[in-house]
């Protein structure tokens, strides 16, 4: 028995598993990306609300007067702690609430978990939208980021682990792809709903409820993963599932690999524990500089305060609003980029691609700023429309890349037993830090001015680096023999998995001597 699990972790002469591209599957796909729509459309929705007049009277009269004086800083006009508040403590809630998704989702199955972020999102979008004081608006933020750290958490490791390992990459990248549905589908409510006065932006808020109701309908519908089945010792039901997803009965080979991870997984009492152990950091820490790095990007920045970054460069209200669909509807086509390529030229290409175009972009807006935009002034007509241009080209590196490659690298690359615990600290390190930047976004532009522009473009020569020394490529590997495939032929993280295997050998033959 020890030879067969050896033999089949570490993969060798492993069949090509078989599977058939069944509609019923297609369904389970579509239904749990809508986990990635209601996070794209919270994305949009904040920066386009948080622009809008009528609610700035509302919440945040202050800000709406500084905003009115016609010779105030233009890099300083929504530095508001309050206002940023609003944006961020969303991700905070997620922050935490994404360790408890992680115990959810191990004993209770990722559906359950994608159930629960769809109940606590839809009832956060119907608190703000019926907010009538700041605390009602920030609590219901709270209940919108418990659903979001719920299902960050559930719908990529439920994604990666339905799909066929040749389309593991194209399906994961859903959940990216709804992302920037999500943020476009915003934008365009926005761009109507800031004319609607004096409640166009309840109308923003309340609809985020849709995509909630979706997916709660649709976790009925949607089948588990045979991998969560089998960790939880329904062993009929997960062969069942898998044949019906994979349409077919030759499923053999993959139920087996399945079995062995899983049974491997239920001899660790403490995954989180595990985590800590040298053997565990390769996937460990990159799942979590992937996080960290998705952020300072600068793209949610961007994407957060887009309205409010077009109106500083001269825009006006409408036409920032426009502008941000603009880059909305790029976002999304660009990600179809990323689901056709990922299989096919691999992971790490995409990554280092994008970093060469987003530094690019950036270092040319923060010098267009730098040279052009003073505290009072506007840009000139042609000016601005370069930089739409450049905030265009930027988003397109990032969505074929950073944006949906940030969610798939980490759902993949953890063994069974630490991958929710250690997709829990993908999803909270992610959180952590779309936090800070929404916090500190506004404040940073106000002292660092085009300045920020520069500092995002050097944290991406710094990915580029990363992603070329220590990322290893894992396109079309099955997702239960990373370790073997993958983390022990990579030329820095083959360091750790060795001196774990000998410290393991070395405790083997000491307790053989002491029987």
């Amino acid at each position: 028995m020890d030879g067969v699990i050896a033999s089949t972790l570490e993969g060798e002469n492993l069949p090509e598993f078989k599977s058939k591209t069944t509609s019923y599957v297609v369904i389970c796909w579509i239904i749990a990306a809508f986990g990635g729509l209601m996070f794209g459309y919270d994305i949009g929705i904040s920066g386009g609300v948080t622009a809008m007049d009528d609610f700035l009277k509302k919440f945040f009269h202050s800000v709406y007067e500084k905003k009115l004086l016609a010779k105030e800083n233009n890099y300083c006009k929504f530095d508001n702690q309050y206002l940023q508040l609003f944006t961020s403590s969303l991700y905070l809630a997620a922050l935490v609430s994404s360790f408890a998704a992680s115990k959810v989702c191990s004993k209770y199955g990722r559906r359950f978990a994608m159930r629960i972020a769809s109940s606590f999102f839809l009832a956060g979008a119907i608190l703000s939208t019926a907010s009538v004081n700041l605390f009602m608006l920030i609590l219901g933020r709270v209940l919108l980021g418990i659903g979001v750290g719920f299902g960050n958490e559930a719908v990529p490791l439920f994604l990666s682990e339905i799909a066929p390992a040749k389309y593991r990459g194209a399906v994961n990248i859903l959940f990216q792809l709804f992302i920037t549905i999500g943020i476009f589908v915003a934008n365009i409510v926005n761009y109507f709903t800031s004319s609607k006065h004096p409640s166009g932006w309840r109308i923003s808020l309340g609809l985020a409820g849709v995509p909630a109701i979706i997916l709660c309908l649709g976790s009925i519908i949607v089948t588990e993963t045979p991998t969560s089945l089998i960790e939880r010792q329904k062993y009929e039901k997960g062969r069942a599932t898998l044949e019906r997803i994979r349409g077919t009965r030759n499923v053999d080979a993959e139920f087996d690999q399945i079995a062995v991870a899983s049974e491997i997984a239920r001899q660790v009492k403490n995954p989180f524990k595990k985590l800590m152990r040298r053997s565990s950091m390769p996937p460990l820490v990159i799942g979590i500089m992937m996080q960290v790095f998705q952020q300072f990007t600068g793209i949610n920045a961007i994407m957060f305060y887009a309205p409010v970054l077009f109106q500083t460069v001269g825009f006006k209200n409408d036409a920032s609003l426009l502008s941000s669909v603009i880059t909305g509807l790029v976002n999304v086509i660009s990600t179809f980029v990323s689901i056709i390529l990922v299989d096919k030229v691999g992971r790490r290409k995409l990554l280092l691609q994008a970093c060469i175009q987003m530094f690019i972009t950036q270092s040319i807006i923060g010098a267009i700023l730098q040279a052009h935009l003073k505290s009072t002034n506007s840009l000139g007509h042609v000016e601005a429309i370069f930089v739409v241009i450049l905030v265009c080209g930027f988003v397109m590196g990032f969505a074929w890349s950073w944006g949906p490659l940030g969610w798939l690298i980490p759902s993949e690359t953890f063994p069974l037993e630490t991958r929710t615990a250690g997709f829990a600290f993908a999803v909270s390190s992610n959180m952590l830090f779309t936090f800070l930047i929404a916090q500190a976004f506004l404040s940073m532009m106000c002292h660092m001015r085009a300045v920020i522009f520069f500092f995002f473009a050097g944290w991406i020569f710094f990915m580029g680096l990363f992603v070329y020394y220590l990322l290893p490529e894992t396109k079309n590997v099955p997702i239960d023999v990373m370790v073997e495939r993958v983390w022990k032929n990579h030329t820095v993280w083959k360091r750790f998995m060795d001196d774990d295997d000998d410290n393991e050998k070395g405790n083997s033959k000491e307790n053989d001597v002491r029987t």
